[in-house]
């Protein structure tokens, strides 16, 4: 039985874009609204609470997936003791909690030999399990042994086992209130700068990689914590997609441009979908028979249900479109988007039009053909709502609406509608600007040129988040790396013999400007010692 899948954990994956509430059916025509972003980004991903309910599900296949990788990608699990609260000197300030970390030193060059210290490549974690990260950030693994690297992959505060009230973290505002990413950035600091006490290693710089929210978290360590790393990577790290500075539309866009680009039928079929199922699905005949061509394992409740299910396959298919098979969110081929429009462009035209979006998106939850049924409603997870439900309704306010040239039902975003929503949720409003304030957007090109160095921005333009994304050079040492035909933080993913030719020179490129960096910190340190 196929579960939906657990849409918080990009998006940004990181860490995402965000699907429409249903409850939001009534403020505009017969659509809900998009929910702006509760994801890389790593995302980000999309908001649904349906999914969301899948989540222990999810967890759970996301942790036996990295147990059965330990043998290609060996790690080690650690906690360290962290405090609560980083900025207050309140009673509660000093609360320890422990934060999960994972470790790989099979090829580090410890200190003490006639070489400087391996440098630590350090993943700053996403909205989610840690070892989901690590297992599909391969890019580190494949690079330690040229560095001589230590590999640290650190869980961020409030997910997997890094949970500061266990069960209870979620419970209300006066704990989810340190869940933030500013207290998230200071948990990095004192964990790196105390593991490397710990080890004789205070002289080894330190490198920062994350993909899609984590690689948000990733560039602003690297501005804001310059002294603990020398340099960061991010990828697919939609810094830009707040306030007004990237076009609300451009998400969406992006997505529709992805399809439309493998075939304009494939396009317009899908854009025709939503008026017909939304109509099909006004009574109970309806969702009955809706359910029987989806396949659903119990009869489905909810016309948004079945729309839910078609805009995130359509949505996060376009996120992973990797050149290679994969099975970051799901199994899915090489190319997969375009895989989805040759299913839709088989179809006689006068096939039904539903059916052909059905079963192009069946690819996403069922490429390996093992589902019998699909899960498309499910039952209320005990664990309550995710910590990007949260975080989302605090400061990650991406603003995200819909066009007319877009294959997804028009939409407008409000951040009045976008506040009520959220207090009627868990009580508190929106900083909308919050982050551009802390960590700055606006003109980016200008500010950062005299300010910031050392931090590769890598974006993929089959993305969708690529369009909050960095996409030109700042400076000499704040580098855009675009591809054309890349995807969501596509090189952070293991090399393969079919990789593209542009991925590898993406890679070798990466791979030598974070060699610069260190090669200059260790002249640096000469020059300093002599």
């Amino acid at each position: 039985m196929a579960a939906a899948p657990l849409l918080a954990v990009l998006p940004l994956l990181l860490l995402a874009a965000f699907l429409p509430s249903p409850t939001a059916a009534a403020h505009s025509s017969n659509y809900p609204k998009p929910f702006p972003p509760v994801a890389p980004l790593h995302l980000q991903a999309l908001r649904h609470q349906h999914h969301q309910r899948a989540r222990s599900s999810l967890d759970a296949k996301y942790i036996a997936a990295a147990a059965n990788s330990t043998a290609a990608k060996p790690f080690t699990k650690h906690f360290f003791p962290q405090e609560l609260d980083h900025f207050t000197f309140t009673p509660n300030s000093s609360m320890v909690f422990y934060q999960k970390y994972l470790v790989n030193d099979t090829f580090w060059r410890r200190p003490g030999g006639k070489q400087p210290a391996g440098p630590v490549f350090v993943y700053t974690g996403n909205e989610g399990d840690i070892e989901w990260f690590a297992t599909n950030t391969g890019f580190m693994f494949d690079v330690a042994p040229k560095f001589g690297a230590l590999l640290v992959f650190i869980e961020h505060r409030f997910y997997g086992e890094s949970k500061p009230f266990g069960n209870d973290s979620y419970k209300s505002p006066e704990t989810l209130g340190y869940l933030t990413s500013t207290q998230a950035l200071a948990d990095f600091a004192i964990l790196i700068t105390s593991l490397k006490q710990n080890l004789s290693a205070e002289a080894a710089p330190v490198v920062v990689f994350g993909g899609s929210y984590g690689g948000m978290l990733a560039s602003w360590f690297r501005l804001k914590y310059p002294h603990v790393a020398i340099g960061a990577l991010a990828s697919s790290a939609p810094i830009l997609q707040f306030d007004y500075i990237t076009p609300w539309t451009s998400f969406y866009d992006a997505v529709s441009q992805d399809y439309k680009s493998e075939s304009l039928n494939c396009f317009n079929v899908i854009k025709a979908t939503w008026d017909v199922l939304v109509e099909r699905g006004s009574n109970d005949t309806g969702l009955l028979e809706l359910s029987k061509m989806f396949r659903a394992c119990k009869t489905v409740k909810s016309v948004y249900s079945f729309q839910n299910w078609l805009w995130t396959a359509f949505t996060y298919t376009a996120m992973v479109d990797y050149p290679t098979p994969a099975n970051f969110l799901e199994n899915l081929p090489a190319y997969p988007v375009k895989e989805m429009c040759k299913i839709i462009d088989r179809f006689p035209a006068s096939a039904d039009i539903v059916d052909k979006a059905f079963t192009a998106a069946s690819l996403y939850y069922n490429y390996t053909g093992s589902e019998t049924c699909f899960q498309l409603e499910d039952e209320d997870d005990p664990h309550g709502l995710s910590g990007w439900q949260w975080q989302a309704c605090t400061e990650m306010i991406m603003p995200m609406s819909i066009s007319n040239q877009s294959m997804f039902p028009p939409s407008e975003f409000d951040y009045n509608d976008r506040s009520d929503d959220c207090f009627v949720t868990w009580g508190v409003r929106p900083r909308p600007h919050w982050i551009t304030t802390e960590y700055g957007g606006y003109k980016i090109d200008k500010v950062l040129k005299r300010f910031g160095s050392n931090i590769i921005f890598s974006n993929g333009m089959r993305d969708p988040w690529s369009r909050g994304g960095v996409l030109k050079n700042i400076s000499s040492n704040i580098i855009a790396l675009v591809t054309e035909k890349g995807a969501h933080h596509l090189d952070f993913r293991s090399e393969t013999k079919d990789d593209p030719e542009w991925v590898i020179e993406q890679r070798r490129q990466e791979v030598q400007i974070i060699q610069g960096w260190i090669d200059q910190y260790h002249q640096d340190m000469a020059e300093m010692s002599s």
